[in-house]
């Protein structure tokens, strides 16, 4: 176990703060850690009545490319996980769910990232309208699960929340 000894704030940004830490290992030697602190987020696999899968298709300036995801937002202050994923949802895809249930829970990049995501099942989708944000380009995709999980041996699927978030709907279905 590492034990803090001291912390920097380095930078403090609307979505994520950066803190460099001097922490004391097991032998006694001192490192240092860049952590960049997140609030969190969810990820939702719509599925339709059909089952087909709802996804988003959006540039990823940090990835420098376009990618085929599933719904995901971050969480605001003071807000469950549980309704991030249904506001989200609804904001980028255009749906409300009659039915939401956690998956997982898992950690981005945890060498260097706080960020936790919570990844729901949603069901019984009912078509609404989207509410993007105004810096928001989203197109919505609606394929087989057998192809997504095609997507994701292929390579053509690469984002880590969805890969994670389609594995495990296949196993709760």
């Amino acid at each position: 176990m590492e034990l803090q000894v001291s912390t920097k704030r380095i930078y403090e940004g609307q979505i994520v703060k950066l803190r460099v830490d001097e922490v004391k290992l097991e032998n006694g030697k001192i490192a240092k850690r860049e952590i960049v602190e997140h609030n969190g987020a969810t990820a939702i696999v719509p599925i339709l009545d059909d089952g087909r899968v709802v996804l988003v298709r959006q540039y990823r300036y940090a990835a420098g490319t376009e990618l085929l995801e599933i719904p995901a937002g971050t969480l605001e202050p003071d807000e469950t996980p549980e309704n991030c994923a249904k506001r989200e949802l609804e904001e980028e895809t255009g749906f409300r769910c009659k039915e939401m249930r956690k998956l997982i829970e898992i950690f981005l990049a945890p060498g260097y990232s706080t960020e936790k995501i919570h990844i729901y099942l949603a069901k019984g989708l009912i078509e609404t309208k989207m509410r993007l944000e105004e810096d928001e380009k989203i197109n919505v995709e609606k394929i087989s699960l057998t192809t997504a999980l095609e997507m994701v041996n292929s390579g053509r699927i690469q984002d880590a929340k969805t890969i994670s978030g389609l594995c495990s709907a296949t196993r709760s279905l």
